[in-house]
């Protein structure tokens, strides 16, 4: 019996080809498209694209500038949730190309990356409020839950949005700060 080579590959780079296919199609639209129009309805989100792997799910949003930020990343993880299934959820908002609002960040950076080093949660809204008092016109918001710290900076009709995770990694800076 002699074996045709042709219709052989034929066969295994078809059924390659459905088989991967279809799983990238069942991640895109079954999983990820699902994710990203859940995450836009939420208010606050202009818009939302979501990047899965076999670890966690990130979610890159742009807010409006009266948005809640904490409220944003629990009504995603809410609402996403069966997509997210046991994955991680990252959350990361874009900001506002605002260079007086990067300043006033990096002027208060220390204090933050000291306040969670030591756990002591209360310095950051402490920092918060001294660069209100320092900086007129500024509007700073921080929240806490079980997973994240979220800080809200406000000026002059823009935002800075900074999700900082509780547990985060040592030596290292933030990467969404």
């Amino acid at each position: 019996m002699k074996l045709r080579i042709l219709p052989i590959a034929t066969t295994a780079v078809v059924s390659v080809a459905l088989l991967f296919g279809g799983w990238f199609a069942y991640r895109h639209y079954g999983v990820e498209q699902p994710l990203d129009r859940a995450a836009a309805k939420v208010p606050g989100v202009e818009s939302a694209s979501s990047d899965m792997n076999a670890d966690n799910v990130t979610i890159k949003v742009k807010l409006s500038d009266s948005a809640d930020l904490a409220d944003v990343y629990r009504t995603v993880k809410e609402e996403g949730a069966r997509a997210i299934g046991s994955k991680s959820l990252k959350l990361v908002a874009e900001n506002s190309n605002n260079e007086a609002l990067e300043k006033i960040w990096r002027s208060a950076l220390f204090d933050v990356a000291q306040a969670m080093d030591r756990k002591e949660y209360t310095d950051i809204r402490d920092a918060m409020a001294k660069l209100q008092a320092q900086t007129p016109g500024l509007t700073a918001s921080t929240e806490i839950d079980e997973e994240n710290v979220y800080i809200s900076l406000r000026l002059s009709g823009s935002a800075k949005f900074v999700i900082l995770p509780r547990q985060g990694e040592q030596l290292e800076v933030w990467p969404n700060a």
